[in-house]
């Protein structure tokens, strides 16, 4: 019988750069293997197959996507083997906290033709000039978009009623946890849910809730709250020692989106664009935070200055993802250089070499 595949992303381009979490999800970890190498040399299709492989023998695996490239992973969690294999190269540099004891190199620079690449050093050197300028015109474009974004938030924030959002949390706590403490230190993630792509707004909400009794579905606008109030979830749970998911918004993270105690039985998430969901089975819920904290008719009165800033907000992003999806453009061509230099027979021997350490590692955990 196969595992459960959950997904997530460890990092993303968001509006303060490319932000990265991968060291929250490679912490306990015995083996963690590093691919070094190029675009285009494999190691996406090579972390897929491993983890394709320990799914079928019936163990939970955990994809790391890739923000960058809708179709390639980052890494590949077995977390019952204490086994990871992550793409090590920028912008998700990887520091090794015991290298050889933990951490393992694994080269896949070892099967490309160094002639070959030397002949397109030019136009390799140019396209990856083009890319990191792309890269850096979606950054700034997505800290544009964060500061429109905060004059949608001020609007609401001035009119938000913070003594009863205090009581909801606090209402919110009590329900969760009620005079719970365990005798443990929590084991704390953060993750991000989605990430911004070349093709728009991504997220695995669905798939990291499909095996959570209950939902609730947080409604509201921007500046009503919800990330704070996810924090102080995340906070009081951790202190009672619960296992705490943290989901950062991979727009701004220093927000966040989702937090889930798996132990509980319980996820609590902002289900607003771009991530928009409603209840579809038993168990779930809607929190309203306009409804619940909000003067009614407050989104009337403002009416046509926040169609206004929507509207910036929402060129600001269409406009970000341009350059992320002219990015991808220009690493496609360049990985074509670079899969016309590799040697796939040399890359199946690595993954196969790669592959057999690892079985025998779950050998020895026997």
């Amino acid at each position: 019988m196969a595992g459960k595949i959950r997904n997530y992303y460890a990092g993303g381009n968001t509006a303060r750069g490319f932000y990265s979490l991968y060291d929250s999800n490679l912490q306990g970890l015995d083996w963690l293997f590093i691919l070094k190498g190029g675009p285009g040399t494999g190691k996406s299709s090579l972390m897929k197959t491993i983890g394709r492989e320990w799914h079928e023998r019936g163990y939970d695996i955990e994809y790391l996507h890739c923000s960058s490239d809708n179709k390639s992973i980052d890494g590949v969690m077995i977390p019952a083997l204490k086994t990871g294999i992550v793409d090590g190269t920028h912008p998700h540099v990887i520091e090794p906290s015991a290298p050889g004891a933990i951490e393992e190199y694994v080269n896949l620079g070892e099967a490309w033709d160094s002639t070959a690449l030397h002949k397109e050093k030019e136009t390799i050197i140019k396209l990856n000039k083009h890319i990191s300028e792309a890269f850096r015109q979606a950054y700034d474009t997505f800290k544009e978009a964060l500061a429109v974004h905060d004059e949608w938030e001020l609007i609401y924030i001035q009119s938000m009623d913070f003594e009863k959002a205090n009581e909801l949390t606090g209402k919110l706590i009590e329900q969760f946890f009620g005079k719970m403490k365990l005798n443990k230190t929590g084991e704390v993630r953060h993750r991000f849910l989605g990430a911004a792509t070349p093709k728009g707004a991504v997220d695995f909400v669905p798939n990291l809730t499909e095996d959570v009794q209950k939902r609730y579905f947080i409604k509201g606008r921007p500046g009503s709250g919800k990330s704070t109030m996810l924090k102080k979830l995340a906070k009081s749970g951790e202190e009672r020692g619960l296992d705490v998911e943290i989901y950062h918004c991979g727009f701004d993270p220093h927000s966040l989106d989702m937090v889930i105690f798996r132990e509980l039985g319980i996820a609590i998430f902002d289900s607003t664009a771009p991530h928009e969901y409603f209840p579809n089975r038993g168990g779930d819920e809607i929190i309203d935070m306009y409804e619940l904290l909000f003067p009614k008719g407050t989104d009337e009165i403002f009416e046509d200055r926040l169609s206004e800033i929507a509207g910036r907000y929402k060129a600001k992003m269409r406009e970000a993802t341009a350059h992320l999806a002219r990015a991808k453009e220009l690493h496609d061509d360049l990985e074509k250089i670079y899969i016309a230099a590799m040697d796939f027979k040399k890359v199946e021997a690595i993954r196969e070499r790669l592959a057999s350490q690892i079985r025998e590692l779950a050998r020895s955990k026997v």
